[in-house]
């Protein structure tokens, strides 16, 4: 059964992400698996690429910063006392924050970037904001998506529970 790449199948994807340089980004240990047909569940330019694609076949976009993690945005950028963190600091740690006044969907993944005596600066921005970043793709395999897949418009894992899809 020769499938290709089209609306509501589900795409396994090996892939690697190199900068303009070809500098290793992500070399893509795990494959991406997602539902393709416009469903936001991988960058737009890529899914478009792969649109028609059949087992086997590659492809290799690059994406401005702006179709994939976004621009660096200097105003997500914190600088909070060092008094606020743990004693074992380190740069390259993970916190999760958001605006004070805002609920829980704003959650933000910040990192440290720099440590001072008294600072700790922390930064919101996705590691890869502001990187052009060169896609290479091949595609895996392709199988046709559930109805319930199609339905909530990301890919089910059979070992999932469904309790835990929202």
């Amino acid at each position: 059964m020769n499938m290709q790449v089209a609306k509501d199948t589900v795409i396994t994807l090996d892939y690697h992400v190199t900068d303009p340089d070809g500098e290793v980004v992500d070399e893509g240990r795990e494959p991406i698996v997602y539902l393709h047909g416009g469903y936001d569940d991988i960058f737009p330019k890529i899914e478009e690429a792969l649109q028609g694609k059949k087992v086997g076949e590659s492809i290799q976009v690059k994406l401005q910063p702006d179709e994939a993690f976004g621009d660096y945005d200097a105003e997500m950028v914190e600088i909070e006392p060092r008094q606020d963190f743990p004693k074992e600091l380190q740069v390259g740690m993970q916190f999760e924050g958001g605006p004070e006044d805002g609920d829980d969907d704003e959650l933000v993944i910040y990192r440290v970037t720099d440590i001072t005596d008294d600072k700790v600066v922390l930064d919101g921005n996705h590691p890869l904001a502001g990187m052009a970043l060169v896609f290479t793709c091949t595609v895996r395999t392709i199988r046709p998506a559930s109805a319930e897949e199609i339905e909530h418009g990301h890919v089910h894992d059979p070992d999932d529970d469904e309790e835990t899809c929202h």
